[in-house]
């Protein structure tokens, strides 16, 4: 019990100091500046490295949701990583008859709460080395250290690495991501 306590407490310690340096400055992501006084979306539409990933969004129906209060995380992918999918996939979730495959790949990249990278890390550390992510769209991420940087694994195996995390919002946070993340099919 003792243990458990403790371990409570560091993690609070590490989620208060994230909080901390999370409203500090935010990180440029695709050229632009992020403001943490915009929403998710209103941020998202400014970075040049985020065009497709604004596309799926809006293809999705999804503006709404993610422009609401939240609390969101969002494990955001860069136009590389949606061009890493087969030659194809993109334009095939696009059309308006996939739409509910695009939903639930875009909802597992969402957590409804507002998870900086200290905190992320210090459950991962609490859990032994590995985090269990739920998601809005149900799947389960797993959150790891490698190497000094955080890395989600999707439910198909695939590995994501967080290029620039803690990026502030007005409902949430956004961590950027170099793949996207598949749910179990």
């Amino acid at each position: 019990m003792k243990r458990i306590l403790s371990t409570a407490a560091a993690i609070s310690v590490l989620a208060t100091a994230a909080f901390a340096d999370h409203h500090g400055e935010n990180p440029m992501v695709g050229g632009a500046k992020m403001f943490a006084d915009k929403n998710i979306v209103e941020n998202a539409v400014n970075s040049a490295d985020h065009t497709t990933l604004v596309a799926a969004v809006t293809a999705a129906g999804l503006v709404e949701t993610l422009s609401g209060d939240g609390p969101f995380t969002v494990f955001a992918p860069v136009n590389d990583a949606f061009a890493a999918l087969p030659e194809g996939t993109v334009e095939t979730l696009l059309k308006p008859e996939n739409k509910d495959q695009l939903v639930k790949i875009l909802t597992c990249h969402v957590v409804a709460a507002d998870v900086v990278s200290d905190a992320l890390v210090g459950m991962i550390e609490a859990d032994g080395g590995v985090h269990d992510i739920p998601t809005v769209g149900g799947c389960t991420l797993k959150g790891s250290v490698k190497d000094g940087m955080v890395m989600i694994e999707d439910e198909t195996g695939g590995m994501a690495t967080v290029t620039i995390a803690d990026v502030d919002q007005s409902n949430g946070v956004i961590h950027v991501i170099d793949k996207v993340l598949l749910p179990a099919m």
